[in-house]
């Protein structure tokens, strides 16, 4: 067998493409960004051509750099954006409209108009989803009813829908020619038309966004050897190789993250945070703001659900400091600017610049800078923006202890902004846990290579993986429980200042 995984991560900023030998070491990566499409207040787009572009490059050249063929890699996974929404047709290969984005939102009316009548019960029952602007379905529909022809093409079975993983599925196996149309439980299950006990689309689910079947595509298990076609010699791998894992990015990060028991957590801290605790093989339906998902299914074996809380703007309200107002030059910045203070001075940065997603699902709210007075500086701005992005996931800690009745012991961690001490330091303090960083940092490709591989027996079991997974830092709370109700309660009181500030009636 060769000695290499392949994982492509198809990300919101960005594609990479890494390689991993069987201790789950990288050994080669490259990585490229694509363009954020903005085309009004609220809408945020990506071009799906140069997405997949992006990924024929990023491929090519990391084989290149390690001097690695198709023939080297035993098998391939993909991880992706979820709930991203791409329409295009089979027969041209053509995209109707750029992929709208998961912050986007520009469905709100769509969502709110599923909780007036009752459909958003059902859909919570069903698809352990609130409605909402978040996920698939509303973007499908708005597609259909603004895109001219695409009704038409759809019901003929010529326009058909995945999020990017199925996107770069159907181009990698061979696109007009032949590629396949599939996608997994995880990424089906964050479009709020699957059901979630029988994983399979939901025909009542479907017509409340008056959605054909044809469109969609057949999901198939999170990693089993073939299902997911091969890779096309013209294709950027330039031969053959074995699709066998295919994994939303936030459950590609926590099988990354080998948390393979119920009670297990983590948080990945990417454009938005998203905290995932393993519930094993029964659905948990939250009653305090949290979604009811797929964790993953391997093979024929049972599937494992999670209950997930997601956070839509953390390292992209770092980026927003840099690119919109030119506080920092750079994302490292941010961290010795913070550093500068030794508190926040009284302010707080709530970035709901898409409404507030988990616990509070609240489409209504939009950004703000609470608490300013003379003696701030843009050294407070950064600390405040450090903190709300461990307040936020403070918010989704609570409402898993209410929801499954499990204290954390420790928080497991991955994505960009782990690399910031400061950020990780400050949420140890804001949750009263450690924080714990593998050394493998890079969590969500590496589940989608460990998906892959098991699927074709590189690793022969989870137990396996887990003696993969090797701490690099730790950071132990720090504030006095004084300190930390006082800063949760200032949280708590600028989160209601957001409220009520955009009509989605």
């Amino acid at each position: 067998m060769p000695d290499f995984v392949g994982a492509v991560d198809q990300g919101t900023t960005s594609t990479r493409f890494m390689i991993f030998d069987h201790g789950g070491n990288e050994i080669a990566r490259h990585q490229l960004e694509h363009e954020q499409i903005l085309p009004r207040a609220g809408w945020v787009e990506h071009d799906p051509v140069e997405i997949w572009e992006r990924t024929r490059s990023v491929v090519q050249t990391a084989l290149n750099r390690a001097n690695l063929s198709a023939s080297d890699l035993a098998a391939l996974g993909i991880t992706n954006q979820r709930e991203t929404a791409v329409v295009w047709n089979r027969r041209t290969g053509r995209p109707y409209h750029n992929a709208i984005v998961w912050q986007d939102t520009r469905t709100d009316r769509i969502a709110s108009a599923l909780d007036r009548d009752g459909r958003g019960d059902v859909i919570r029952r069903k698809a352990g989803l609130p409605p909402a602007t978040y996920f698939s379905g509303g973007k499908i529909q708005w597609i259909l009813e603004n895109v001219d022809g695409v009704r038409r093409a759809a019901e003929d079975g010529e326009a058909i829908f995945g999020n990017t993983d199925t996107w770069l599925l159907w181009n990698l196996t061979g696109g007009t020619d032949g590629g396949v149309h599939v996608t997994d439980p995880t990424n089906a299950s964050r479009t709020m038309l699957m059901d979630l006990e029988t994983l399979e689309w939901d025909d009542e689910l479907l017509s409340f966004f008056g959605i054909p079947r044809a469109m969609l595509p057949k999901i198939l298990p999170s990693s089993h050897p073939g299902l997911y076609g091969t890779t096309r010699p013209d294709g950027p791998f330039g031969g053959e190789v074995g699709i066998s894992g295919d994994l939303g990015d936030q459950q590609a990060a926590t099988v990354g993250q080998v948390c393979f028991s119920p009670g297990e957590a983590k948080n990945t801290y990417g454009t938005g945070n998203f905290l995932l605790l393993n519930t094993g093989h029964e659905p948990v339906r939250s009653k305090n703001g949290l979604l009811t998902t797929v964790c993953y299914r391997f093979g024929d074996e049972r599937p494992v659900y999670a209950l997930e809380g997601s956070i839509a703007v953390t390292g992209s309200a770092v980026q927003w400091l840099r690119d919109q107002l030119g506080v920092i030059s750079g994302a490292a910045q941010s961290e010795a600017l913070a550093r500068q203070v030794p508190d926040n001075g009284g302010i707080y940065f709530v970035p709901a610049f898409s409404g507030l997603f988990a616990p509070y699902w609240r489409s209504d709210a939009r950004g703000a800078i609470v608490g300013l007075s003379r003696y701030n500086t843009n050294a407070h701005l950064a600390r405040a923006t450090l903190e709300a992005i461990c307040y936020q996931s403070r918010d989704v800690v609570e409402a898993m202890r209410q929801d499954s009745g499990v204290t954390l012991d420790v928080l497991r961690v991955d994505g960009g902004v782990t690399a910031n001490d400061l950020c990780m330091q400050i949420q140890a303090d804001v949750l009263g846990v450690p924080v714990s960083k593998p050394v493998v940092a890079e969590t969500t490709a590496l589940g989608a290579a460990y998906a892959a591989g098991l699927a074709v027996g590189f690793w022969k079991s989870t137990e396996e993986l887990k003696q993969n997974w090797n701490e690099d830092r730790r950071w132990e709370p720090r504030w006095s429980d004084e300190q930390r109700a006082e800063g949760y309660a200032g949280w708590k009181k600028a989160v209601n200042r957001t409220l009520d500030w955009v009509d989605v009636s």
